[in-house]
């Protein structure tokens, strides 16, 4: 299936639909610290309901940590600042689509060691800034899972 990474999420909330959104779809989820939040945070709790059991949920020290524990078929950056909108993209079984933190995206040096052509967008209209980063994780999340034909849903 997927690895979904958030790399130094801060939004309680924000985390835990994207716990609930992993379970319902399979997906790994991996937070990269430092984190905004303490994982029993009351909010992301509430956000996550029950599902936090049902659902894959790793913690890396940085991105290294991250790379080196799970070796991803391939990183796959979701940004503002892509040319390529995500689903133009072909994705492929273990890829890891890596968002950035709410409140900044992701930091230069990161996005400088993913490959351009993995560098997508989720499409805006002109004047837009940013969607939430729970909604843009179910987007880039189910635009991959579709090109996959659902594999392995109900």
């Amino acid at each position: 299936m997927f690895h979904v990474i958030l790399f130094e999420p801060e939004i309680p909330p924000n985390t835990g639909n994207i716990i609930r959104l992993c379970a319902n779809t399979g997906a790994e989820l991996h937070l990269v610290h430092p984190l905004g939040f303490a994982m029993e945070d009351r909010q992301l709790r509430r956000a996550g309901l029950d599902y936090r059991e049902w659902a894959r949920v790793r913690e890396h020290a940085d991105l290294d940590a991250f790379t080196q524990a799970v070796e991803p078929a391939r990183l796959v950056a979701l940004t503002t600042r892509a040319g390529q909108a995500h689903h133009a993209f072909r994705f492929a079984t273990g890829d890891a689509l890596l968002f950035g933190p709410e409140t900044r995206g992701l930091p230069d040096a990161v996005l400088d060691a993913v490959p351009e052509g993995q560098q997508l967008r989720v499409p805006m209209v002109p004047g837009s800034r940013s969607l939430n980063l729970s909604n843009a994780v179910a987007v880039g999340l189910y635009e991959a899972w579709r090109q996959l034909g659902f594999s392995g849903s109900a």
